[in-house]
């Protein structure tokens, strides 16, 4: 044997350096990661372990692979749901108040190819990706808050209004490989102050204001009810007086005495006068009459 391999030395030299080499030519994909192999910055080949709708953990891509030592570099990339959280968003409501929202958005990145080369980021994919679906999430938040009233997030709606927020921000993650799992509104508070005193001061003076148009709306529609009834009762004595003229005149007269005489059970009015007439008096025509 060569005095050389025989030096305990050259062989420790020899396993490091093999064991370096190993190393940097395999790697193991875990199930949890995708890998982007990039050759001088530039992608090789199809993303390793890719995410696929409906995977079975196990028979996916997961597992060793191969590639040329010290050239090739694998950029990991998650594969599990992760969170872009947005604080402290100001945004107009349609009924013109402030509000500061907090929101969140989980998503997925399900082409990380796209997620690497759109972000330029060989390390901490995932952030970037985040960092930039934030802005966008602001931009989906005020475009579909800016839409409808405060009272809507307090009503069964808000859901319409957080499906309208994710398909918005779903086609603006598509670029950067990343799919919207789900977008939540944590809360949205009317700023303390001056500004949440002036908006409550608005809200009373809507609701007052549309009282009040209800309240008209209610007068005008019983006078239309009222006059449409006088019209009907006009229109019924007409045709009474049409049909016998002496009864009618006879009628309306034996009101008009009940009335007067009190015979019709009320309590006299404090402070009433007494009237006297002669037998001859045309008020009484009709006790003089057959």
């Amino acid at each position: 044997m060569n005095p050389v391999m025989r030096n305990p030395v050259t062989i420790g030299f020899a396993v490091l350096g093999a064991a370096i080499l190993a190393a940097a030519t395999f790697a193991i994909v875990p199930e949890t990661k995708q890998a982007v192999v990039l050759r001088l910055n530039n992608p090789v080949g199809q993303p390793v372990n890719q995410y696929q709708p409906g995977q079975v953990i196990g028979r996916t891509g997961a597992g060793l692979i191969a590639r040329i030592p010290f050239i090739d570099k694998i950029v990991w990339v998650d594969k599990r749901v992760l969170d872009a959280d947005l604080d402290n968003t100001l945004v107009l409501s349609t009924d013109q108040l402030r509000l500061n929202v907090d929101a969140f958005a989980r998503f997925r990145i399900v082409d990380p190819l796209r997620a690497v080369t759109s972000t330029g980021s060989t390390s901490n994919t995932e952030e970037r990706v985040a960092d930039q679906l934030r802005p966008l999430l602001g931009t989906a938040l005020r475009n579909e808050l800016g839409k409808v009233p405060f009272s809507v997030l307090l009503s069964p709606e808000r859901g319409r209004v957080m499906d309208a927020i994710q398909a918005s921000l779903q086609r603006d993650a598509r670029q950067y490989g990343a799919t919207i799992v789900d977008v939540r509104i944590k809360h949205a508070d009317l700023p303390d102050g001056s500004p949440l005193e002036s908006a409550l001061q608005r809200m009373r003076t809507a609701r007052q204001q549309e009282a009040n148009t209800i309240r008209a709306q209610g007068q005008k529609q019983a006078q239309i009810v009222r006059a449409e009834a006088d019209a009907t009762a006009a229109k019924v004595y007409a045709e009474a007086f049409s049909k016998d003229a002496q009864f009618y005149d006879f009628y309306r007269a034996m009101q008009s005495y009940r009335h007067t005489f009190g015979a019709d059970g009320g309590p006299q009015p404090e402070g009433s006068t007494s009237i006297i007439m002669g037998r001859d008096n045309a008020y009484l025509e009709k006790f003089n009459n057959r």
